[in-house]
């Protein structure tokens, strides 16, 4: 294999280490002096504790190696040098430039992409503020005071979130509604709240024939035209997309089409005019604050030694943990309420990204790669799955995330949160013996039979690896380096892995699928093609 990541010397060597390590327990690595000191980093208001994971300064200088050996600080200068780092669509991979500043110039194709991107995104930020000021009206000359984003995947998670984490940054003069699934509720629950006059619909697709999309836009399209008449479509839809024809014909006005670039993948797009309905939400001087942060970490990322890099670190300790300590999941724990959508971001972020099978010459890998992402805010998930990771069988890592000044007014019940943080991250890394259960039962006066029969359910294996992340405070600027430092650890990992991070061919078979899947429920004489459980769904629809 040209690409083998089983062959790398580092990679033999964390082998046998891992196999040293496998008889030590996390609650003995930290009680070793200094042990924060050495696995923890800061940049700016971020710092990462990551010292609740199984490693030892062996481990880590081991995986610094085995990203020199895979190459990594090479990759990252390609991907910001605008090289085709998505080799499956000979495509650089240039988001970054999206949250840039305007020079130094950034040729492809021998064009400036700064220039583009720069004047692009000023349309975007005078409608958005035009819209937040009133002095954008509708087509009754009614102020817009509900905004409508129609998409799906990268052009509904990334700003959901982004708004969602930024509530106390957002204008109480507009109403922000998404709009994603195709079943239809979405639609139907926004319709009834947003009154035509003062409604504008944001339609985000680059190719503006995203099944989904384009049945929930056409749907709001023709709803809309009944309230107002087609001759307004213009005033009330704006669009983001490529697709000129298909704009044409939807009605969507020249003014208020948006462009998107190839060389952005939709999971990485919120930077762009995705973003309107963020920069609607929060303001254009809060959206530059959101750019700024992602820059922040950019330069952190191409800048800093591997060893002081958060993103680097962050992505080797997790290849440590998935493929040399047998982790099968990430779990995603923000104690704060503002960030309950960052899992669902991550999880379209990492899996979308590096869930592949094959490496970059096209050759089945032979490791693990990608990652199962889940997760909820962390208090509400301690009385939900939290059992299940405490004393059951599986076996994860997990991220705890918080900003250090709460997101409410509630300063008690944020530290309450934060506690329970430190509590959780403890807990999982340190367990609690067997003995520790006796003890405790006996000091409570518990008989001896009635010690040796309760003492085993209290048991806590520990030895579950952690990070901490903390923020001094969530808002626009912190969030952008939130954001990025998540998007350059996936290109990481994906380094590491010998993978492309940036196609995502795996989304495309069921959605061509489902397409004749449709056409055989629809069908007077459906064929084989139709699984039987779907003809008892035929029938059933047809009863209906």
């Amino acid at each position: 294999m040209a690409d083998d990541l089983l062959q790398a010397p580092a990679w033999k060597a964390l082998q046998r280490h891992a196999t040293a390590l496998s008889g030590t327990h996390l609650r003995d690595l930290l009680e070793q002096p200094g042990r924060f000191a050495a696995f923890s980093r800061q940049q700016g208001d971020c710092l990462l504790d990551f010292s609740r994971n199984r490693i030892t300064a062996d481990t880590l200088n081991l995986l610094i190696a085995l990203a020199g050996e895979r190459e990594v600080p090479g990759r990252i200068e390609a991907l910001f040098a605008g090289e085709v780092v998505n080799g499956t669509e000979n495509r650089p991979a240039q988001h970054m430039a999206l949250r840039g500043p305007p020079s130094p110039p950034l040729l492809l194709k021998g064009a400036d992409i700064r220039l583009e991107i720069e004047a692009e995104r000023e349309r975007m930020l005078d409608l958005a503020e035009a819209i937040r000021t009133g002095e954008y009206r509708g087509a009754t000359g009614e102020r817009i005071r509900h905004v409508v984003n129609i998409g799906i995947g990268g052009s509904d998670l990334g700003l959901v979130m982004a708004i969602e984490a930024l509530h106390e940054f957002r204008t109480p003069e507009v109403q922000i509604h998404y709009v994603s699934n195709v079943d239809g509720t979405q639609l139907a629950d926004v319709l009834v709240q947003t009154p035509a006059a003062a409604t504008l619909f944001i339609v985000c697709s680059k190719t503006f024939v995203t099944w989904e999309t384009a049945l929930n836009a056409n749907a709001a399209r023709t709803w809309f035209i009944g309230q107002l008449g087609e001759a307004a479509v213009a005033r009330h839809f704006v669009a983001v997309s490529v697709n000129g024809p298909a704009m044409d014909k939807f009605g969507i006005a020249e003014e208020h089409r948006f462009r998107m670039w190839d060389w952005v993948g939709g999971r990485y797009s919120l930077w762009s005019s995705i973003g309107l309905a963020i920069a609607i939400a929060i303001g254009s001087e809060h959206f530059r604050a959101l750019l700024a942060g992602g820059r922040e970490l950019d330069e952190h990322f191409r800048t800093a030694p591997l060893a002081d890099n958060l993103p680097v670190l962050l992505a080797l300790v997790a290849v440590w943990n998935q493929n040399l300590q047998g982790t099968t999941s990430q779990a995603i724990l923000p104690y704060d309420g503002r960030l309950h959508r960052f899992a669902a971001y991550l999880q379209q972020l990492e899996m979308e990204s590096n869930g592949k099978g094959v490496t970059r010459d096209g050759q089945p890998v032979q490791w693990s790669t990608g990652t199962v992402i889940w997760g909820e805010p962390g208090n509400n998930g301690q009385h939900s799955f939290f059992q299940l990771l405490h004393q059951g069988t599986a076996s994860f890592a997990a991220d705890f995330i918080a900003p250090v000044e709460g997101s409410s007014p509630y300063a008690d019940q944020h530290l309450v949160g934060l506690a329970n943080l430190l509590a959780q991250a403890e807990a999982f890394a340190r367990g609690y013996t067997l003995e520790a259960a006796q003890a405790e039962l006996t000091a409570k006066g518990k008989a001896p039979a009635e010690v040796t029969r309760i003492a085993p359910h209290k048991v806590h294996p520990g030895n579950h690896p952690s990070n901490i992340l903390v923020l001094r405070r969530l808002d626009p600027r912190s969030l952008g380096f939130l954001i990025a430092l998540y998007e350059q650890k996936v290109y990481v990992q994906s380094c590491i892995w010998g993978i492309n991070p940036f196609d995502q061919w795996g989304v495309e078979l069921g959605k061509g699928m489902a397409v004749g899947m449709h056409d055989e429920l629809q069908s007077a004489t459906p064929t084989s093609a139709l699984p039987p459980i779907g003809h008892v769904i035929r029938q059933w629809s047809n009863d209906s």
